[in-house]
């Protein structure tokens, strides 16, 4: 059941609107009514007030990539376990990636999660069908009828697709239902076995590295084909200098190019990886210090669309293995925003307005729904946020089922304080 809310003299930063105001934000009926000063009967007709008085308000934040590993690793994760940790973080919206087991791959896959996140009631919960089946890059999975269930889009995230026809016929498929196509960008014959960054410190760990090249290599061919179909295309988890060129001339010839950063892509470097801790290994891997400076330039810049988690659970028992089996992922998103302040708020790369952005508007473009602004008559997502919170992460208190965290006890600044989803309030700190 939804809330009448009113929201109560908080900073409202609504970057869609162009709004940066401390004034009040109503909500009806699950929409938001009202932006300003509310007084008289419509004050007077809420369930609810919230006090917000040096409080950050926000359009609930949205994350375009998560693994809630359902169906197939429920033990890691499932669509409940991760709408908790996303509300508890503040995200309203989350896109689910395809790379589960059995593959999300045609429409009753697609209803099926959808189905899950409505149950689950915290979040909403979004989902990419597969660009091929089983994501072998072989023959093209049901895509129009994925279109037709609710699919925002299409990925065979872990893997690129690396044969130029497939993706190309995928890209033109795609076209017919003005669906996004996200790349995992990586050449399998450039990566090889590759566990960390190619460089020093693979060499030095005796551990095989994953060149630079296998990236961009990729991203490069596709924006060959993207030149010749016009299709929104979506980099997924950018994380090298020469990506940021790249996508920087993309969009310099007006193409329709998207990216996104991680946190970890963001503040960490391959030398965390110097003591085989497997909580520091993901793909593509954490990469040198030129890269991650590249890509705050990059956002400072305005390239680079979205900040997304690439939230991936995983159980204890598989991150304990040695670094050359140990499955690629890290779970974050409950720490996120306190990340993205450490990352880019505290160095100044952006201000408040410029980072939320950045985790409402701009993703909601990327995947093409009509979220991530407190205009009158939207949902009404809202995410109230204490800029001045220090907290410290711990993993222990996480409601993601998994704890393969490499942030347990940094110091972060900056903390949710209640999540409103279509006007019901679903966390509240």
């Amino acid at each position: 059941m939804t809330d009448q809310v009113l929201i109560r003299n908080g900073r409202v930063i609504d970057p869609a609107n162009h709004l940066d105001k401390v004034c009040d934000v109503l909500i009806l009926d699950g929409k938001v009514a009202e932006v300003g000063r509310v007084n008289g009967a419509a004050a007077k007709a809420v369930d609810r007030v919230i006090d917000a008085t040096g409080k950050v308000v926000t359009p609930g934040l949205i994350d375009i990539h998560v693994h809630f590993r359902e169906p197939g690793d429920e033990e890691e994760e499932t669509i409940a376990s991760g709408s908790a940790a996303a509300v508890a973080a503040g995200f309203t919206s989350v896109v689910c990636m395809p790379n589960t087991n059995p593959t999300i791959e045609n429409e009753t896959d697609i209803e099926y999660v959808h189905r899950k996140g409505r149950q689950a009631r915290k979040t909403h919960v979004y989902v990419m069908g597969a660009i091929t089946k089983n994501r072998e890059g072989v023959e093209l999975a049901e895509m129009g009828l994925m279109a037709e269930a609710g699919a925002r889009g299409f990925t065979d995230d872990g893997h690129g697709v690396q044969d130029v026809s497939v993706m190309l016929r995928a890209l033109k498929y795609a076209k017919m239902f003005d669906c996004v196509v996200a790349q995992h960008c990586q050449d399998d014959r450039i990566a090889g076995n590759g566990v960390m960054n190619s460089g020093y410190y693979a060499t030095i760990l005796g551990l095989p590295g994953m060149d630079a090249l296998a990236e961009e290599a990729m991203l490069w061919r596709d924006i060959q084909l993207i030149k010749k179909t016009e299709v929104r295309y979506h980099a997924q988890h950018i994380s090298t200098a020469g990506s940021v060129e790249l996508i920087r001339q993309a969009k310099k010839d007006s193409l329709p190019v998207t990216c996104e950063v991680t946190p970890h892509h963001l503040l960490l470097t391959e030398e965390a990886c110097a003591e085989y801790d497997t909580n520091y290994k993901v793909n593509p891997p954490v990469r040198r210090q030129k890269d991650v400076e590249a890509l705050k330039e990059a956002i400072a810049e305005g390239l680079v669309d979205a900040l997304a988690t690439d939230h991936a659970p995983h159980l204890q028992s598989e991150k304990e293995l040695e670094f050359l089996t140990a499955p690629f992922g890290i779970a974050s998103l409950e720490c996120a925003l306190g990340l993205y302040i450490k990352a880019l708020l505290e160095p100044k790369i952006l201000d408040w307005p410029g980072l939320i952005r950045m985790m409402t508007v701009k993703p909601a473009n990327v995947i093409g729904i009509d979220k991530g602004t407190l205009g009158r008559g939207k949902q009404g997502d809202v995410t109230i946020i204490d800029p001045e919170a220090d907290w410290e992460v711990d993993i222990n208190k996480f409601a993601s089922k998994s704890r393969n965290c490499p942030y347990h006890g940094w110091k972060v600044k900056g903390k949710v304080e209640t999540t409103i989803v279509g006007g019901e309030v679903r966390f509240e700190a």
